[in-house]
């Protein structure tokens, strides 16, 4: 029977360390994460419209007086010194109230795209991740197959010696086996190239990542109904949830251009103090002024050109686009989980029939080999089989990489992925290759709310 070993790395990364270290280092995350801290700043500035306004003033001034009268003139002058502090509080203006409560529908938008932002990551970085593996799958069984050619080479070349065989199967061998150098050649840059990937999204060079345990054992598919994960996408995927809100926040914007309409109220609070040492010009002496001012200010619009009309018009339009967009990206997101819930059972089943057709592979290249020995099969029938059983473990490693990813995928296409879900892709993972970790304190990555971090 042919057996093939993996010569794998003593220490590796699992999955979430991986992950871990990309989180803190992904430029495309690290930009999400400032965007979302920028949009609450933007979102807390709408506060100002409906809290208290306070302004401290002060001010010299010095004033020069001529006066001419009948035969006589006058030239005075005299200095003012005045300083206030003054508050208005809005009492009643709704286009304020509205667009506080936009500020708050905002900064839960930013929220729903971080958490876009952090899935995508996570289904990056472990694409990445199994690119590396499958690359190293392939290196190791072009390999393997190298060896096997070449002993099915050298057998050949025998056999013709001794006059048991023709030149035919040497020549079928000699380039069979150069053509597994050539695909020996590519696996390698292959590999070199998908690593380069991982590196970049981890920032340090030298990943490796931890194969799969032996034997596989893949984590089932939970649940199997896919009802069940379309209904929770609808309810809770974050793309949705975004929808909904730009909705919330187009009505909002209606009631702001309605507004223009309706009449505002103020309070007004001052003090002021005026000191005038040289007098006035209708005071000669000193004089010091305080004067303290409460009141209300009402302001009523009457006409402005139909402007508010219009507003009116073209947010209820563009509120009917939300509403609109709502719909499309509920159904798109409907979609993508049907489609991708089909994807991954059919990975699973082609995993399946991959490891019957492996052990039917087997069979063959050991009847095939057989068959040479006796004269039945030319060289060329085990060629085409050790092929054939290469082609299907390099199909099987690719088909459960799939199904590993396809599990986060399917998870962010309904919109309930988190960083938790990569410790069950961990535990199918080889314990041996992993770095050493404090076994009190087990790897995990939670989630929490960027903003308190």
């Amino acid at each position: 029977m042919l057996a093939v070993s993996f010569a794998w790395p003593v220490h590796g990364q699992s999955l979430v360390e991986i992950y871990t270290s990309a989180r803190g280092y992904d430029a495309t995350y690290q930009g999400a994460r400032a965007q979302y801290e920028a949009t609450l700043a933007r979102a807390a500035q709408s506060r100002a419209g409906i809290l208290p306004t306070v302004g401290l003033s002060a001010g010299a001034s010095h004033t020069r007086q001529d006066l001419s009268t009948e035969g006589s003139a006058t030239t005075r002058g005299f200095n003012t010194q005045s300083v206030g502090i003054n508050a208005t509080q809005p009492l009643y203006r709704p286009a304020n109230w509205a667009a506080y409560e936009q500020g708050q529908r905002q900064a839960e938008v930013a929220q729903m795209v971080l958490t876009i932002a952090e899935q995508d990551l996570i289904v990056r970085v472990s694409q990445a991740y199994f690119d590396v593996l499958a690359s190293q799958d392939s290196l190791a069984l072009v390999r393997a197959q190298k060896v096997a050619v070449a002993e099915q080479l050298a057998s050949a070349k025998r056999n013709f010696e001794v006059g048991t065989s023709t030149i035919t199967d040497s020549r079928e061998a000699q380039a069979r086996y150069d053509l597994v150098i050539a695909q020996e050649i590519a696996a390698e840059n292959d590999l070199q190239v998908k690593k380069i990937v991982l590196d970049q999204l981890v920032g340090n060079t030298g990943s490796v990542p931890v194969p799969l345990a032996a034997p596989v054992m893949l984590p089932p598919l939970a649940p199997a109904d896919i009802e069940v994960w379309t209904s929770h996408a609808d309810a809770g995927h974050p793309a949705i949830q975004q929808a909904r809100l730009g909705l919330d926040v187009a009505g909002l914007e209606v009631q702001k251009a309605q507004a223009g309409h309706l009449p505002t109220l103020d309070a007004t609070l001052g003090y002021n103090v005026t000191n005038n040492p040289q007098g006035t010009n209708t005071t000669p002496g000193r004089s010091r002024v305080k004067a303290l001012t409460v009141g209300v200010s009402l302001n009523l619009p009457l006409f402005a050109g139909y402007a508010i009309e219009n507003r009116v018009r073209e947010t209820l339009a563009l509120e009917d686009q939300s509403r609109s967009l709502l719909e499309a990206t509920r159904r798109g997101v409907a979609q993508a989980t049907r489609a991708t819930y089909l994807g991954l059972v059919s990975a699973a089943g082609q995993v399946k029939a991959l490891e019957a057709a492996e052990v039917s592979s087997q069979i063959a290249l050991e009847a095939n080999r057989m068959g040479y020995q006796v004269g039945v099969r030319i060289n060329i029938d085990v060629l085409n089989a050790q092929s054939q059983l290469f082609q299907t473990k390099r199909d099987l490693a690719v088909a459960r990489y799939s199904v590993l990813l396809g599990n986060l995928k399917l998870r962010q296409a309904n919109g309930t992925l988190v960083p938790e879900d990569l410790n069950a892709i961990d535990a199918a993972l080889a314990t041996h290759g992993r770095t050493p970790v404090d076994s009190a304190a087990p790897v995990s990555v939670s989630r929490r709310t960027p903003a308190r971090q």
